[in-house]
């Protein structure tokens, strides 16, 4: 028999009920969404928060927990967003603060989440803090709040080490003085206009409990951090002498990342967020309720580090509670790679009592169903479409898999409609920061940052009614939400299937093991309690026990005889019960 098994979403009391447990971010399924990029609702072809707030019921109904919001505070955009001049202000083009707090009320009120990018390692040079320090000039205790040194050489005309921006170039940029001389350098580990804060300096510890304090008054349920291995340098600034350092990344520990003194701010903001109760609804956390319950709020590292062991330190108990696992992010579609990582993470973040977080794609990465398109090795920039078709069949098993893991799953938008990158952008429109600047990041971001399409026809497939800030390819209708919705075998259907069975099945979500089952190399199998996931990662069918009764597969799966037919780049979830 063959079978193509789907199921319904889950209804609206399962979500609540999932949404109001105090350890929700054990298990959570969490969206990213990036709002330039989700939603127009005035026309300007930008996306913005009243955008977000309308397509909240769409999210409430895929089967999401929380919301995480990229970046949309006051900012020049030099790097979209990621630049912030005001952190406690909401920029025009997305909005106003009053649009903010109506999303976070909505959200709640349809028992979503809202998560929110923090950005402390830096600051846009439009910031006031910046602006100060290059008014005052050398000496000025303004100065003191970011990294401004002397350079070397005779005449200062040398940078004061050798860092190099990770978009590329050097890491320091010379300033004019208010005399008009040549003066000091300034650090900046990513674009000129994100200089970097010294958080040796107290008033950049207490501006930031400050931030959080805001927005988890205005009733956000956490904070996904950006940088968080950064923020702490080496003392004394070392040379690191070596060039190509962006290769280094992910293998060592650098003297700008992952030092360990980014620990001693992590405990003192998890300190502020215990003060706030788990407290939810429509007004957000009542005052009275505060103090009295812990757990609700969460911290989601963004840490770059050598090793899944190292990024364990950022989520012990009075630390974060989530870190991204890049080191699965970057796995490829291959049995072996994929379960010594899911040992080695499960392994590392057991000891510490975290869960451990799985993700596919985000706004910095070549989407999965592009990445997994093309050979392995090229990386999580590229710029190559691949055979779509494969990359799509490997995208939707690779999904399954991920779901059916102990921990937090993220879910990047557009992936449930099966996006592709789109890699050919004319490079006239392009806008990736990293992008105009040789010897860094290869600078395709943008391609991951297309407007999601959300009906078959318009001018911007629904997005809006004046067009996209990035163009959208031809044909992205028969991708988009409307075109989706109820096809037997879509991936949207799939995903909304999925997330269902996610919340149904008590052997899913929070855990901390899995029992590795015999299985045919290429062949990833496990058992957890009454469910059993398997994902063939070959090219070819491979025959396998019949679990019991399939639950999902992201392809037709052929039972007989006790005996199933795993199609190839297929994943398939059993259970016994």
């Amino acid at each position: 028999m063959s079978q193509q098994h789907s199921a319904a979403p889950a209804p609206a009391s399962s979500v609540a009920t999932v949404a109001k447990r105090h350890d929700w971010w054990r298990d959570a399924v969490i969206y990213q969404v990036y709002p330039r990029s989700f939603a127009d609702s005035n026309g300007d072809g930008m996306g913005d928060l009243e955008g977000v707030r309308t397509r909240l019921p769409y999210l409430r109904d895929l089967g999401v927990d929380a919301v995480w919001l990229s970046p949309f505070y006051a900012s020049p955009q030099a790097d979209a967003g990621y630049d912030v001049a005001d952190y406690r202000a909401v920029d025009p083009m997305f909005g106003t603060l009053l649009d903010a707090d109506a999303l976070i009320r909505d959200a709640h009120a349809l028992d979503l989440r809202i998560i929110v990018d923090l950005v402390p390692n830096h600051s846009s040079d439009q910031y006031e803090w910046f602006r100060r320090a290059l008014a005052e000039g050398p000496g000025s205790p303004s100065r003191d709040r970011y990294h401004f040194r002397p350079g070397k050489g005779k005449n200062g005309e040398l940078p004061p080490n050798d860092w190099e921006s990770i978009f590329g170039g050097p890491a320091w940029t010379r300033v004019t003085e208010p005399d008009g001389t040549p003066g000091e350098w300034y650090l900046h580990l990513f674009a000129p206009e994100q200089p970097d804060f010294n958080w040796e300096h107290p008033a950049v510890g207490d501006e930031f409990r400050s931030i959080l304090r805001f927005w988890l008054d205005m009733g956000v349920d956490g904070f996904r951090i950006d940088v968080a291995h950064g923020m702490v340098k080496a003392e004394g600034l070392p040379d690191l002498g070596s060039h190509e350092q962006l290769k280094l990344l992910g293998n060592d520990v650098m003297p700008f990342f992952d030092q360990d003194g980014v620990h001693d701010i992590y405990r003192q903001w998890r300190l502020i967020l215990d003060e706030y109760s788990d407290a939810m609804g429509p007004e957000g956390p009542s005052a009275e309720g505060r103090g009295r319950e812990t757990g609700g709020r969460i911290f989601v590292a963004e840490a770059w580090t050598p090793t899944v062991e190292r990024t364990a330190n950022y989520v012990r108990p009075d630390e974060l509670h989530q870190a991204f696992n890049f080191q699965y992010l970057g796995t490829h579609w291959d049995a072996a790679e994929l379960r010594t990582v899911i040992d080695r993470t499960l392994d590392a973040m057991r000891p510490v009592g975290a869960p451990a977080t799985w993700v596919l794609s985000n706004h910095d990465v070549t989407r999965h169903a592009t990445r997994f398109a093309n050979p392995p090795g090229l990386g999580t920039q590229i710029r190559l479409a691949g055979d779509r078709e494969l990359g799509l069949r490997r995208a939707r098993a690779a999904t399954l898999l991920m779901l059916a893991l102990p921990g937090s799953a993220y879910v990047y938008q557009g992936e449930e409609l099966g996006l592709p990158d789109v890699v050919d952008l004319p490079d006239e429109v392009r806008q990736d920061p990293a992008y105009f600047r040789g010897a860094g990041q290869d600078g395709f971001r943008d391609g991951c940052r297309v407007p999601i399409p959300w009906t078959r026809t318009g001018s911007s497939y629904g997005f809006g009614d004046g067009g996209s800030w990035l163009p959208q390819p031809a044909g992205w209708g028969e991708l988009s939400v409307e075109a989706q919705t109820g096809e037997p075998g879509s991936t949207l259907e799939l995903y909304r299937a999925a997330l269902a069975v996610r919340r149904e099945q008590a052997d899913l979500g929070a855990g901390d093991a899995v029992e590795w089952l015999r299985a045919p190399e290429g062949v990833v199998a496990f058992r957890r309690g009454e469910f059993v996931c398997v994902a063939n990662t070959t090219g070819e069918s491979v025959p396998m026990p019949a679990y019991g009764r399939v639950l999902l597969a992201s392809g037709e799966v052929t039972e007989a005889a006790g005996e199933a037919k795993v199609p190839a780049d297929t994943t398939v979830w059993w259970t016994r019960a």
